[in-house]
């Protein structure tokens, strides 16, 4: 008597939570909905939180003009942020009396805004490490609305921040950070001058490819990631070549949203090594990952062979080879006017042991998809010179 067999095909041995939740508004123009979509959410005095940088710009005279100047600025936000800008937005929130935050900037403008209500609604929880007390559920956060002016981090659909503690970049997690409106409006971003246009990109494309080869199970995330790659590729160089191509700026806005829901997945070592050369040589975080990202992805693809194929047909390479996408992604981060080479950039050998023991403390090489030691974390500094 022949015996049946059962196979079971078990592509994960973990559970795995698929969430896509944040409200997204895209399309040129969209920005003028915010006064009626805070009042939908019960919102009256919302704390507008940014960065120096953006005072006075058509993006946020835009906001300015829609609050009837009424709604209290924080503007205090520093370009690698660090945990006294939330305090000092938080208590610029309670002296307003607001009751929301409207987060207005790039990704370190967003982080801070989603980070301040939890100051607000726990002031004596510690942000490192963050983990929220057991009266969690009878304290909502206030309601948040991301404006990104920029298109690079995704920080406006995600649920997490980077702040530094100590000179060291952190992440505060927690699914209540998530903003409750994210508002894509591609005409606040039409000025944004075409280095950072091209930094900013280089971030959203690595966020991209970092999470498409990420291990973990996320067949969505890995979707989501490549339909990045595509658009990023068509788009990033036409942003660049002209500020003023809406189309072009709304998918890049659009692709920048996709990385950041895409990496949810997680990263890999571009982002562990990138994330010191901002906290310790002050770099910008999406020119640190284009400096990274080719050598990482060099040193995978000698380990995992085919690992890139896919990122290669998703920027139109015909039977597309490891080398021909990495080659592919360096042309287009130096079409874009990002030169390779950290010593450009006033990276000095002599900082290498202090930013290799960073870059292995940070968890995003944890999902690379081959594992990395410190010292091979060190010998990518060296190639990335």
């Amino acid at each position: 008597m022949l015996k049946k067999v059962v196979r079971r095909c078990i592509v994960t041995d973990m559970p795995v939570t698929f969430s896509f939740p944040t409200t997204v508004l895209f399309g040129p123009g969209t920005v003028k909905e915010l006064p009626h979509r805070l009042t939908s959410m019960g919102a009256t005095k919302p704390l507008i939180v940014t960065d120096k940088g953006l005072i006075g710009t058509p993006a946020f005279r835009a906001i300015e003009a829609l609050s009837g100047g009424k709604w209290p600025v924080f503007s205090g936000v520093t370009p690698n942020p660090v945990e006294d800008d939330v305090e000092r937005g938080a208590e610029a929130y309670r002296k307003g009396g607001c009751d929301s935050v409207v987060a207005v900037g790039g990704g370190s403008a967003l982080d801070v805004g989603k980070v301040i209500r939890i100051r607000v609604a726990w002031p004596d929880v510690p942000l490192r490490g963050f983990n929220p007390p057991a009266k969690a559920a009878r304290v909502p956060l206030a309601p948040c609305v991301t404006i990104p002016t920029t298109a690079g981090t995704g920080s406006e659909i995600g649920r997490s921040s980077v702040i530094v503690f100590d000179g060291k970049k952190a992440v505060v997690f927690h699914p209540s950070l998530l903003a409750k409106l994210a508002i894509l409006d591609p005409e606040l971003t039409v000025g944004l001058p075409p280095k950072l246009t091209a930094a900013t990109g280089a971030d959203a494309l690595t966020h991209c490819i970092e999470s498409y080869t990420s291990p973990e199970f996320h067949p969505m995330c890995d979707g989501i990631a490549l339909e990045g790659v595509r658009l990023i590729a068509d788009a990033l160089p036409r942003a660049v070549r002209d500020g003023g191509d809406v189309d072009a700026r709304g998918k890049m806005q659009v692709a920048a949203m996709m990385g950041g829901v895409a990496f949810q997945k997680d990263l890999g070592a571009a982002h562990s090594l990138s994330h010191p050369l901002s906290s310790i040589c002050g770099l910008h975080h999406g020119t640190a990952n284009a400096l990274t990202l080719p050598v990482v992805m060099r040193f995978n693809a000698e380990r995992k062979p085919g690992l890139y194929a896919r990122v290669g047909a998703a920027m139109g390479i015909s039977d597309a080879t490891d080398r021909a996408a990495i080659d592919a992604v360096s042309g287009l981060l130096r079409d874009v006017g990002l030169p390779e080479g950290l010593r450009a950039h006033g990276v000095k050998e002599s900082q290498f042991d202090a930013l290799a023991e960073q870059a292995f403390a940070d968890p995003c090489h944890r999902t690379n998809p081959v594992p990395v030691t410190r010292d091979d974390l060190r010998r990518l500094y060296q190639q990335a010179m």
